[in-house]
């Protein structure tokens, strides 16, 4: 008998209870979804114990928890989580094809995993379920305060699954931005029921209608009680977005996230024409501001995000009616936060001196979205750097689905190979400036893939441009400062705030 199917009788009651959860105040500070895995579950555990909102970040956990365990789980927190997943045989499935006692050997690849798809194997359903319920099973364990999980809408094909892995673990709220997260509300509704659920895929070029299925039933084989429905917020730019999603019931949320330009990873584009700078960065103008009084107009509760990491600013978004902020940031630059410790360290170190520079580049996303990227040496914001790096895309968690024919579809990115693209119909103007952001950000977290030839994938870090916040508790805290201390600062004007 495996340790998993001796603890299998060890389930948490949070993660299945059919009985309403007691009512919590809305969380003040939402600590940002920042992937791949910067947004950690000891991030978000020490946010949620200090009283507000952690969140783990939700994109590529699969992978992230299949190179966490072929690297030793140092401290053995995986194999804890898997010992409480409710069904024994799908963790024990992973468990045995991942773990290496003692880790990887130097120099040995990463396993690969199946890229996401239409029609997923079953094998890399199981893993997005499980790597999903593992990290917020972990960000929940030993507390009762909140925690939230960040999904990319541009990810779709990975949502149905991860989605139900990380409420199998019972989470508190989903947030999801990078898109119009419209069917995202009625997902959760059936999720939490066990159904079978489909989302509508945006194909390019299609001449029919494409949708992803998930059946939880024929994963787990059934029989497990109903699951708590987290509640969802839709993370949007403008007050029109918000306007639509709360037309229809089926489409409403069940709160904002209002983000603007100064945030950091995705970006929306500027409205309008989208004209570049002379430094090559989109410019965006007063009309790229949310009208926040529209937004409050909807009556749903909503929080504000991009530069307001400094208690003054949080204090600002309460005084306009906002439940309150969200910040990643700050807490991207915690020691709970997954971001590699040497790469922390050479980015405050350049905030000490002549200063970081965040710029937001219009290209380095497949995705479309300007994406911000901090100049650091030795990541792929150098360029020679950039264009040394052998081009090629084994990840693909940003891959576009596109019609090859009707009814079959193909998977293509601009920052695969650029004669690969073009003969998947892409063009090599889409190409260029392309950085394979899966590989790049999987590396920000010390989970950088070793190839045979001897090249390790190298970083590419992205920051938000408000550092005020960061230069205060610099200050403070000049060996580093922990999440709680974040949370204390960003209350310490806001705590008093009247109540009328």
């Amino acid at each position: 008998m495996t340790l998993l199917q001796m603890t299998a009788s060890v389930i948490l009651e949070t993660a299945t209870s059919t009985t309403p959860r007691p009512t919590q105040a809305l969380p003040t500070i939402i600590q940002g979804g920042m992937g791949v895995a910067v947004s950690s579950w000891q991030l978000a555990r020490a946010v949620s114990k200090a009283g507000q909102l952690g969140v783990v970040s939700g994109t590529a956990l699969d992978t992230v928890i299949a190179r966490r365990l072929q690297d030793g789980d140092a401290g053995g927190h995986v194999r804890r989580a898997l010992a409480h997943f409710p069904v024994p045989a799908l963790a024990d499935r992973v468990l045995r094809k991942y773990f290496r006692a003692g880790g990887r050997r130097s120099g040995i690849p990463y396993l690969p995993i199946a890229k996401v798809s239409q029609h997923p194997l079953v094998k890399s359903l199981e893993l997005s379920v499980v790597a999903n319920f593992v990290e917020v099973w972990l960000a929940k364990e030993g507390h009762d305060g909140l925690v939230g999980i960040n999904f990319l809408e541009k990810v779709q094909l990975a949502t149905p699954s991860a989605a139900y892995g990380a409420m199998l673990a019972g989470v508190d709220y989903v947030l999801m931005g990078a898109g119009i997260p419209a069917e995202i509300p009625a997902l959760l509704t059936g999720l939490a029921r066990h159904e079978t659920r489909a989302l509508d895929l945006h194909v390019e070029n299609s001449t029919t209608r494409y949708s992803v299925e998930f059946d939880p039933e024929a994963l787990t084989g059934g029989g497990l009680p109903p699951l708590h429905r987290p509640r969802f917020l839709a993370i949007v730019a403008a007050h029109v977005l918000a306007v639509y999603l709360t037309r229809e019931e089926s489409t409403r949320p069940d709160g904002f996230i209002i983000e603007g330009p100064r945030a950091g990873g995705h970006n929306a584009p500027p409205r309008g024409r989208g004209s570049l700078d002379n430094d090559g960065q989109p410019v965006y103008g007063p009309r790229d501001d949310a009208d926040l009084a529209k937004v409050a107009a909807v009556g749903l509760p909503f929080w504000v995000a991009g530069g307001y990491g400094t208690p003054e600013r949080v204090s600002e978004a309460l005084a306009i009616g906002a439940a309150g902020v969200q910040v990643g940031t700050l807490f991207a630059l915690s020691v709970e936060s997954g971001l590699d410790d040497t790469l922390r360290e050479q980015l405050l170190r350049q905030i000490d001196g002549q200063g970081l520079e965040i710029r937001t580049d219009p290209l380095a996303s497949s995705t479309g979205f300007p994406f911000k990227v901090a100049t650091l040496p030795g990541t792929l914001s150098d360029a020679t750097l950039y264009e040394e790096r052998p081009r090629l895309c084994d990840l693909g968690y940003l891959r576009v689905p596109y019609e090859r024919s009707p009814g079959v579809l193909g998977y293509r990115c601009p920052a695969e190979p650029v004669a690969t693209f073009v003969r998947k119909g892409g063009s090599s103007a889409e190409s260029a400036g392309r950085k394979c952001l899966c590989n790049a950000l999987t590396a920000n977290v010390g989970l950088s893939q070793t190839r045979r030839d001897g090249y390790e994938e190298l970083p590419l870090v992205t920051l938000g441009t408000d550092l005020d916040g960061v230069t205060a508790l610099r200050a403070a805290h000049p060996q580093g400062w922990s999440a709680t201390e974040a949370v204390a600062y960003l209350e310490s004007k806001s705590r008093w705030q009247p109540t009328d």
